[in-house]
């Protein structure tokens, strides 16, 4: 059994839809990041930078020891739940590389500048035309960059969905809070609706 400890976040659906899509058995326990129980004592234990999403394997693969090893930073999550299932994270080195260029892409960039971006169109105390106009017009770029890529490619490790795909995703999903038109990137909103059809997204976004 998998403890995942998380929120209704872009970061936190990466893993729970991960898990559905594995099989994996797991228990999802809610941090209501609004009321800040992410500084619990009992997360810190679980996460030291107090951020979700984070997991607890009560079974780890070997070479990880016999005890319940923690595992936190998403897209750590992601590489550690795709090595223990062997699944969606291509097994040619070519392939691997792939995915793994494309989800630290997502964990450099198309996440961090996305969310500056929801936080100074949304949430900011006041508006920043400074601020408003770098991550708008970077958050623009990366779907550019983006939508490139998946002009020639079904998904972004080439053929094949995997855990790439599954960290980029909940991300584009709230671009309307980026305020970006996917009439303008075609390949985007082909990519988007063929993930957002799959069964075990949609379970993986109704949690927690």
């Amino acid at each position: 059994m998998i403890d995942l400890y998380t929120w209704a976040t872009p970061n936190g659906r990466k893993v729970s839809v991960m898990l559905e899509e594995t099989g994996l058995p797991y228990q999802a326990f809610p941090i209501n990041i609004s009321k800040d129980e992410q500084f619990a004592p009992d997360f810190l234990a679980v996460n030291p930078n107090n951020k979700i999403p984070a997991i607890v394997d009560h079974a780890p693969p070997a070479g990880y020891g016999d005890k319940p090893y923690a595992v936190f930073e998403s897209g750590a999550i992601l590489i550690y739940l795709a090595e223990k299932s062997g699944q969606f994270l291509p097994k040619d080195a070519q392939g691997r590389m792939r995915a793994l260029q494309w989800l630290m892409w997502q964990m450099g960039g198309f996440g961090p500048m996305l969310g500056q971006t929801h936080h100074f169109l949304r949430f900011a105390k006041e508006q920043v035309p400074y601020a408003i106009d770098r991550f708008t017009t970077e958050t623009a770029r990366l779907y550019g960059v983006l939508n490139g890529h998946l002009a020639k490619n079904e998904y972004l490790a080439g053929n094949d969905y995997s855990i790439a795909d599954m960290a980029a995703y909940p991300w584009a999903t709230r671009y309307e809070w980026q305020g970006i038109d996917l009439a303008k990137f075609p390949a985007v909103q082909r990519w988007m609706d063929a993930i957002g059809a799959r069964p075990a997204v949609k379970r993986g976004f109704e949690v927690p």
